[in-house]
């Protein structure tokens, strides 16, 4: 894998499918895709609360960070992906939101449509934010 970031839509699928595919050929730990939050203007009121959005992605199972709210985009999108279910929400007493993990038994490229599904309709994110594979 030699790029680490995309902004143009199609560009960031591939750059997820790659990365799943080189955390799959390095056999541990997790590739995690985050927002680049320079690339999203203020008017997208991310919540400073959360942080940057981000998703990961390790032995079959995306795990998402989200509020209540976009815990119901959420299951609104996996509708669409029905190979995909949650499988585990967690709410800490320490801190807002909901972690969400889910099983994710598909493809790199199913699996890549279905990441930037999350950061677009999820997050709200306008279409060419910029994500970077911050850990592979």
């Amino acid at each position: 894998m030699t790029r680490f970031d995309a902004s143009e839509p199609a560009e960031r699928r591939k750059l997820y499918a790659d990365g799943i595919q080189a955390h799959r050929e390095r056999g541990d730990g997790f590739v995690t895709f985050e927002v680049d939050a320079d690339s999203v203007s203020a008017a997208e009121d991310l919540d400073p609360e959360l942080g940057t959005p981000w998703v990961q992605f390790a032995d079959g199972t995306i795990n998402v960070d989200c509020t209540d709210e976009e815990l119901e985009s959420l299951k609104g999108l996996l509708s669409e992906f029905p190979v995909f279910k949650i499988d585990e929400i967690h709410r800490s007493e320490e801190v807002e939101g909901v972690n969400v993990r889910i099983s994710a038994k598909a493809d790199p490229n199913r699996i890549g449509q279905f990441v930037d599904a999350v950061f677009a309709r999820v997050y709200g994110l306008p279409e060419e934010f910029r994500v970077w594979v911050v850990d592979l």
